[in-house]
């Protein structure tokens, strides 16, 4: 069933290939419409939309998602996802060139492009098995990470040269031709097709859906980390959007500071997702996971309790948060491939995704409050000791550490 010849590094290479060019454009844009949506209107309130408009479909549709992607033709599902999303910001290109653009329309199109990617990130996660060998996954999930890094390292400076320089329209072209592309790579890679047995077309709709939480929970192990996880989104997914805060209020810097760290942050990523590519055989696994959950608390921690004068000290501490991420997502993305069956990765996927995104707004409503009440360098302290507690936890569950 797996393509386990030495043609699968050819075929993995090409279709991420074309997923990091995408990645990259899709990323130059989502910045130039923040930037868009700053400039219009000004208002917190519109940015806190618009991000919740880009997960929301993601954490409502997911579990229904995963079954038109354990369905179907997955290479077909990648390629249709992505024509969605460039007709989209195309439609939103041609509209720019005749008037000004209206909040409203970009807020549909933001929503359209995230239905997209819903389906479109089970779908390359569920696939990518089907052309890897077992012994090669956890390595394939650093060289993945590494290249979600680069395209958080290079796409807020992009996004801010090429907005200074043209018309929001010319980078919304930018992104269709990256789609196109990503569409022609994975067009050119043969991709196994699940057996008709495996593909269960004439099978109950709800039956299928509540199938993908069933073999998640029969795998004991998984569904405890999953947990574990969904634990840990909703205690450090705030930090993500409290870091411009601490880095201009507390350690009173300027948007200048808040680059620094997001930068520093993608550049831990990437180096952690190239040591994961490249050291990606290591067998207890558990204890990158545990290490990883440690190293983000710890920094959070030292972070929480740094004074206004120690934004270098912050800086590293962001190096190290980042460092620290494939070990835990990467490996996860890994023993998800391994441990579940072909047929069910769509469902399992979509299921994952969806409970880590419904974790995020209420995390998030939590940390807004608690940050205005106690200081945010405060919740960057109380964050760290929950995430330390969590990383102590992890090794004690019988059925992960087995």
């Amino acid at each position: 069933m797996i393509n386990k010849t030495s043609k699968w590094k050819q075929d993995f290479f090409t279709i991420w290939a074309g997923q990091a060019i995408s990645l990259i454009t899709s990323a130059i844009l989502q910045m130039a419409i923040i930037f868009y949506l700053t400039e219009s209107t000004g208002s917190a309130l519109v940015l806190s939309i618009a991000s919740l408009v880009g997960f929301l479909p993601y954490a409502v549709f997911g579990p229904v998602i995963g079954v038109f992607v354990d369905r179907y033709d997955r290479k077909k599902i990648m390629i249709g996802a992505d024509l969605i999303i460039a007709a989209a910001s195309a439609l939103m290109a041609i509209i720019a060139l005749y008037m000004e653009l209206p909040v409203w329309m970009v807020m549909i199109v933001l929503f359209i492009r995230s239905i997209g990617t819903a389906f479109h990130s089970p779908a390359l996660s569920a696939v990518t098995p089907l052309l890897v060998p077992e012994e090669q996954l956890t390595k394939c999930a650093g060289y993945s990470q590494s290249l979600q890094s680069i395209s958080y390292i290079l796409s807020p400076a992009a996004a801010a040269f090429l907005y200074s320089v043209w018309e929001l329209n010319a980078i919304i072209a930018i992104d269709v031709l990256g789609a196109v592309i990503a569409c022609i790579t994975v067009a050119l890679v043969r991709i196994p097709k699940l057996s008709l047995e495996q593909q269960s077309l004439n099978r109950n709709f709800m039956k299928e859906m509540k199938e993908g939480l069933v073999v998640l929970k029969e795998n004991k192990g998984l569904f405890a980390l999953l947990l574990i996880g969904t634990l840990y989104m909703f205690v450090y997914m705030p930090i993500n959007a409290l870091y411009p805060l601490i880095s201009m209020e507390y350690f009173a810097g300027t948007p200048i500071h808040v680059s620094i760290t997001e930068i520093a942050y993608a550049s831990g990523m990437l180096a952690g997702g190239l040591l994961l590519g490249l050291f990606g055989n290591f067998k207890k696994r558990i204890i990158l996971i545990t290490a990883s959950i440690f190293m983000m608390g710890a920094s959070l921690t030292i972070s929480g309790l740094l004074p206004p004068s120690g934004f270098v000290i912050f800086v590293v501490c962001c190096a190290i948060m980042g460092l620290s991420v494939p070990f835990y997502s990467g490996v996860q993305t890994a023993l998800f491939q391994e441990k579940i069956k072909p047929e069910y990765l769509g469902r399992v996927f979509s299921l994952t995704g969806s409970i880590m995104s419904l974790a995020m707004p209420v995390g998030l409503i939590l940390s807004g409050f608690f940050a205005d009440k106690i200081g945010v360098n405060h919740w960057f302290l109380i964050s760290g000791m929950l995430i330390i507690g969590i990383a102590v936890i992890c090794p004690l569950v019988t059925d992960i550490r087995n």
